[in-house]
């Protein structure tokens, strides 16, 4: 008989409805900063599917469709000059380290997009801390260039490092619209609003986790801020900047990664939200998000057997 030949990708719908949000975000990634943004992002696809069909074919596996979600994710959390060999040391990082050595799709405790990010930001932070680029404006904007200009002086480096340095804030305006100096998916915040609300309408990503995550940084920023703590900006600033929507929206709410139980993603964000914060204001990071959610990841188990005990203990007392 003949042998049935295996699909090269494994069928996920929930991650193709991740990718449609995120085309959008990769199409203004490359208006903004030039076409370096989308050669980069097929680099780093290249690069870490071929990572994670190194490792599923001793097993006879396919290939999950999560990790081209994984590897968009990453490649937008990176500024737009970030040396190629640097993106792909910090993917294979993430899928290795981040899911295979948990046994693959499924299993990982981390989001292996976080886990590639925070490599590169420890490992390489001249080039990703330093090294920004302006963003285009008008027509053709950055598809007629490869990489916009770059940027020297910190007072025109991204929002939240100009705000650590300066104590200055960038207009409300661009923020939301995006033609911001920073990495590549995470400058405009209409477009990852947009997305937020198709995966919440196609229910591809749990919104009690986002609007915890909110709740929690919300109910933190506005507390320090009113008591006067210099490091805390305007919470509205901080909320559409450092990509803290970006990390809500597509990180916090992976499905893998965070938890099962509604209440747990109650808590789970709100969690994630608070410790941004303290790492905005007082730590040596600008960003804070991303750290933030793997310390969620930690968590995240704790928090679901947490809550499965005490719905238990709550039902034998109303037995």
């Amino acid at each position: 008989m003949r042998a049935i030949k295996k699909p090269l990708f494994m069928k996920q719908k929930l991650m193709r409805k991740v990718i449609y949000s995120l085309i959008p975000i990769v199409i203004a990634s490359v208006y903004f900063f030039g076409l370096r943004a989308l050669v980069l992002m097929v680099w780093v696809v290249g690069i870490g599917t071929a990572t994670e069909w190194f490792f599923e074919k001793r097993y006879n596996k396919p290939i999950s469709e999560a990790v081209i979600v994984t590897c968009m994710l990453y490649t937008l959390t990176l500024p737009p000059s970030t040396p190629f060999w640097i993106a792909a040391v910090g993917i294979m990082f993430g899928i290795i380290f981040g899911k295979e050595v948990f046994g693959g799709f499924g299993r990982n405790v981390f989001n292996p997009a976080l886990v590639a990010r925070c490599f590169v930001y420890v490992c390489f932070p001249e080039p990703l801390t330093i090294h920004w680029v302006k963003s285009a404006t008008g027509f053709p904007g950055g598809f007629g260039v490869w990489l916009t200009e770059s940027i020297d002086a910190v007072s025109q480096s991204t929002p939240m490092l100009i705000f650590r340095e300066t104590s200055q804030t960038e207009s409300f305006a661009r923020l939301f619209i995006g033609n911001i100096p920073g990495s590549l998916g995470e400058t405009s915040a209409l477009l990852i609003i947009l997305a937020a609300i198709y995966l919440i309408y196609t229910k591809s990503a749990s919104w009690q986790t986002m609007i915890g995550v909110f709740m929690g940084y919300l109910l933190m920023s506005t507390t320090l801020y009113i008591l006067g703590a210099s490091t805390i900006p305007n919470p509205l600033f901080g909320l559409l900047s450092g990509g803290l929507l970006f990390g809500t929206v597509f990180m916090a709410t992976d499905p893998i990664s965070s938890p099962m139980t509604v209440e747990g993603k109650w808590i789970y964000g709100v969690l994630i939200g608070i410790v941004t914060v303290i790492i905005r204001g007082y730590a040596l990071f600008a960003g804070g998000i991303m750290f933030a959610i793997l310390i969620g990841n930690t968590f995240a188990p704790l928090i679901d057997e947490g809550v499965k005990i005490y719905k238990s203990s709550r039902k034998k007392v109303t037995a």
